[in-house]
């Protein structure tokens, strides 16, 4: 790998009782991000007893600048308007409700925005997703246009920047020595890859928990593509839509589709 780096520890890492902590830097509606989450739901249902996560969004700075001309009307439900950074101001302000509440926002949001369902750039859908996944609706809209959403954003996007991370996704993965250097991975590499970085900072060999049943894995997840699901099981997507379907005439789980993709929701 070509695209690895040593750095050191951020001043204020977040306290881990796990050996490793990984930062994972995404922009949340790039392609590339899906197949980065892909890839960690698979290492967290083998692996998570090693490590502890934490995304870090990077949206591009060019879109940033086109927002402070216009986030004055961020706290103005009335007045809805669009742009590309608004997701991650978003996925911020669900995060002042708890991580479990970001990440069933960031999975709806996306889900959205794979089925092109709604424009999830869109202040009004924003909110309106927040209410979807069951969120305090009118403490996620102060947070929305509150200073501590727009911080955690720029503690996000000044993270990026201390890490010098200049390719979205990416991973660093440090350990539990803050004086030890960490290792940042740039770009997407195969599983099996993640799996070696950890052994190697772990120097130790893995205990690989079995992977869950199909049924298992929709409780934890609630809705993954068709390529989602071979990934994780390592099997083809015809073998992966077979056993889906199965699911779907049990009436276990919903099938979403359009010309790109399918996605499988648990009902």
């Amino acid at each position: 790998m070509n695209n690895v780096q040593l750095l050191s520890k951020p001043v204020a890492p977040s306290s881990i009782t796990k050996p490793i902590e990984l930062y994972i830097f995404i922009d949340p509606l790039c392609k590339k991000a899906l197949k980065m989450q892909t890839m960690l739901r698979k290492l967290q249902l083998q692996y998570d007893h090693y490590f502890t996560w934490r995304y870090v969004l990077s949206t591009k700075l060019v879109s940033l600048n086109g927002l402070r001309r216009t986030k004055g009307c961020l706290t103005g439900a009335e007045l809805d308007i669009t742009h590309p950074a608004l997701p991650s101001i978003a996925i911020k302000a669900a995060e002042l409700q708890g991580k479990r509440a970001a990440s069933r926002y960031l999975l709806k949001l996306q889900e959205h925005s794979l089925l092109n369902t709604k424009d999830v750039t869109s202040y009004s859908v924003l909110i309106d997703i927040a209410r979807e996944t069951n969120l305090d609706i009118d403490e996620f809209i102060n947070d929305f246009g509150s200073k501590e959403a727009a911080r955690a954003f720029q503690c996000d996007l000044h993270i990026t920047r201390e890490m010098e991370v200049d390719e979205i996704p990416s991973i660093v993965f440090f350990n539990e020595c803050i004086e030890d250097e960490g290792l940042k991975v740039s770009g997407m590499y195969a599983y099996d890859v993640y799996v070696h970085i950890l052994q190697e900072m772990l120097d130790d060999t893995l205990t690989c928990q079995n992977l869950p049943s199909i049924e298992e894995l929709f409780n934890r997840f609630h809705s993954l593509t068709t390529a989602d699901v071979a990934e994780i099981y390592s099997i083809t997507e015809q073998e992966a839509e077979r056993e889906l379907k199965k699911r779907m005439l049990q009436q276990k789980l919903d099938r979403l589709t359009n010309e790109d993709i399918t996605l499988w929701r648990k009902k």
